[in-house]
């Protein structure tokens, strides 16, 4: 049986590949301490599913439309949900389709599955899988939602 949506006019696809991607390069990234890893004064460079993880990570923590540095189609749109009255599965699939919409924006990232939701207080946790050009990348985030 198909997922089904309150937005089925709103499903989001990943970004159509071009016909030859580069290999993605990326700053490694500390994602306990949430900065990028430097040797010696000189980003650390990763490739391929690291560099997903990063491109996919700092997305993830980038609000989407409030710098003009990015693209529309790059960030995150979860901090839209903070002080909203939604019951918490309206939240849940909120979040989860902002998560899809955020990642699927890459090239590099073909499907996002397995994704799992658990609300503690204003804290949102999600885990997921991405699929990628490159393989799968586990992820794990956190969010207020108040």
């Amino acid at each position: 049986m198909a997922e089904e949506s309150i937005f089925p006019y709103l499903q989001p696809t990943a970004a159509a590949p071009a016909a030859e991607l580069p290999v993605l390069r990326e700053c490694a990234w500390d994602f306990a301490a949430d900065k990028p890893i430097l040797r010696q004064g000189v980003p650390v460079v990763v490739e391929r599913a690291e560099a997903v993880a990063v491109w996919a990570w700092n997305a993830l923590h980038t609000e989407r439309f409030l710098w003009p540095c990015f693209s529309a189609n790059y960030g995150n749109e979860t901090y839209m949900l903070i002080g909203q009255g939604y019951q918490a599965e309206t939240k849940r699939a909120e979040v989860q389709r902002y998560i899809e919409e955020c990642l699927l924006a890459c090239p590099y990232i073909t499907a996002v599955t397995g994704t799992t939701i658990a609300v503690v207080g204003d804290r949102l946790t999600v885990g997921f899988a991405i699929q990628s050009v490159y393989g799968e990348v586990k992820m794990e985030v956190e969010t207020d939602v108040g």
